[in-house]
């Protein structure tokens, strides 16, 4: 499995990782996502990290993994979703200095499809990645979330955050 190149523009609508507020039984999942999906699995980030933030979880590139769900956009409004979630993660654009996130283009595998003793099947996705600045606060100071799963992050029982 390869990192796709980032900065390549995608020739088609991607699915979208998501690995925090976005997913089923979080806050912003039914704020955002109702409605406008078509196909929802879980999928796993490879080669990178999740850090807790204040109230929603920042994945970086690294060692290790980050479990998810791959969302597929419902006919007729990736674009809509698109601006959503962009909006939400405060992206701007590639590179942009007041980004919270980068929108990049991961491979994310699918696990559960592959034969006993194989390699899950990989598929190219948008991934919200935490921006440069952000990265390198967390690189020092942050918080490792253990065994890359947001939900497994807050106690039993405890309140959802927004």
């Amino acid at each position: 499995m390869s990192t796709l190149d980032p900065g390549s523009p995608p020739t088609d609508e991607l699915p979208f990782f998501v690995y925090g507020t976005l997913l089923p039984g979080e806050p912003n999942h039914d704020l955002f996502l109702r409605g406008r999906t078509a196909g929802e699995r879980a999928a796993v980030l490879p080669r990178a990290l999740l850090y807790d933030g204040p109230g929603y979880p920042y994945a970086i590139d690294g060692h290790g993994r980050v479990h998810g769900t791959l969302l597929t956009a419902a006919p007729g409004v990736y674009g809509e979703l698109l601006g959503l979630l962009d909006h939400l993660e405060e992206y701007l654009g590639p590179g942009h200095p007041r980004n919270l996130y980068e929108r990049v283009v991961r491979e994310v595998e699918l696990p559960g499809e592959e034969p006993p003793g194989e390699e899950p099947p990989v598929t190219r996705a948008w991934v919200y990645l935490a921006a440069a600045a952000v990265t390198r606060s967390l690189r020092t100071g942050g918080s490792v979330i253990a065994e890359g799963r947001w939900i497994t992050r807050r106690p039993p029982g405890g309140p959802r955050t927004p």
